[in-house]
């Protein structure tokens, strides 16, 4: 779908592509998709789209909020909610499942449902489940609604690090040592699937991370020293996820490259470097969003490692079925690179590395939104 095949009346000038910013969600990142979402709503060209926000609220109510993005910001170290902006505490939006019907209604208790017209297209900005995982994509397919990002599966194997690394291996891309606990192993043996990790640890050796296997933003995960911490690791895991990975630590720089869909196809921006964080153990939640740690953008690598670290990030892209957008996070190692985690809905935020890569790759954070809206605008909803 393109702008000019906007439905238009002869007495009328066409319409601008009706665009909805859906934020918020119900999993641990929901602080930070308000952020993002406050400014992707700062920079969409309203000359050339209008604009419907919708946040998610922690509960799973869709809500129609104002469109305020300087609301949307971290102050004194904490992280809005959707709460914040929602215009009101009852009542909710939804979103057709005809697809062929676009029209999105606002319904409060004890009052008619109104239409708020046609939605042409989505911009998710929601992290981790219930939103980044293939979910939201797939209500999106129901209603044969256009959105920005990757499909049901890229989505669900971008956000599961264990089939992500599963897939990856099958392409021959190299990932670092790790092993999966899962819910039902846990439950059935405690002890045998502690063991499992200590086993792990005892062939890798210690430091390891301890993660929830399906989150981001550094959520839930903990460098873990010793046997003394692995306990504490592993119940900070499973509060976001019942299904945990523990990683080797692998010793290398953090690179990291973004990589966004053009009309010829994905190509990779400039790669930045994470360096080790003065006041953390290592690139955690605080680092990133709170005490802001600055990147280096470029990476300080030689021609040669630039450009197998884009080959790298575009193949990576490729290998999950991604579409329009991708962050590749790498360890340069004395082997090579080996690459950690894709993310199909990367951090959007001015400050967020994505953005930063491409603003080095000469384009700036607008047109960057407005190259997303438009690559959504051309593909349809469906198999493709």
């Amino acid at each position: 779908m393109s702008t000019e095949n906007l439905p238009q009346s002869p007495e009328q000038p066409p319409r601008k592509p009706r665009v909805a910013v859906v934020f918020g969600g119900r999993s641990s990142e929901h602080g930070i998709s308000v952020v993002t979402a406050g400014a992707v709503l700062k920079s969409i060209d309203r000359t050339k789209y209008d604009v419907l926000p919708i946040g998610i609220t922690r509960e799973g109510r869709w809500a129609l909020t104002a469109d305020e993005p300087d609301r949307m910001a971290i102050t004194d170290r904490r992280t809005p909610e959707v709460e914040d902006v929602a215009e009101s505490g009852e009542g909710g939006v939804v979103l057709p499942l005809d697809p062929g019907n676009r029209e999105v209604v606002v319904s409060e208790p004890g009052s008619v449902p109104k239409a708020l017209g046609e939605v042409d297209v989505v911009f998710p900005v929601l992290h981790g489940p219930y939103g980044e995982d293939g979910t939201l994509q797939g209500l999106l397919e129901l209603s044969g609604v256009p959105y920005v990002g990757s499909g049901v599966l890229a989505s669900a194997v971008g956000q599961d690090k264990e089939y992500m690394k599963r897939v990856f291996t099958s392409f021959g891309l190299a990932v670092g040592p790790y092993v999966v606990i899962r819910p039902r192993e846990w439950e059935r043996d405690e002890s045998a699937a502690r063991k499992k990790i200590v086993d792990f640890a005892g062939e890798h050796g210690w430091p390891l991370f301890v993660k929830p296997a399906r989150a981001g933003s550094s959520i839930g995960i903990t460098k873990v020293d010793d046997l003394s911490g692995l306990d504490e690791a592993i119940a900070e895991a499973q509060r976001h996820d019942p299904k945990i990975l523990v990683e080797a630590a692998v010793r290398g720089r953090e690179i990291e490259c973004g990589v966004l869909e053009f009309e010829d196809g994905p190509r990779a921006s400039v790669p930045a470097e994470i360096p080790p964080p003065d006041a953390h153990a290592y690139y955690d939640f605080e680092a990133k969003y709170i005490d802001s740690t600055p990147g280096i953008v470029p990476a300080p690598l030689t021609p040669e490692q630039t450009a197998e670290v884009q080959r790298l990030a575009v193949d990576a892209f490729e290998a999950a079925s991604c579409e329009g957008l991708v962050r590749a996070d790498f360890f340069l190692t004395d082997e090579g690179f080996v690459i950690n985690e894709i993310n199909t809905l990367p951090g959007f935020t001015p400050i967020s590395m994505y953005p930063q890569m491409w603003q080095a790759s000469g384009i700036a954070y607008p047109e960057l939104v407005d190259r997303l809206i438009q690559a959504a605008l051309r593909r349809s909803t469906g198999l493709r």
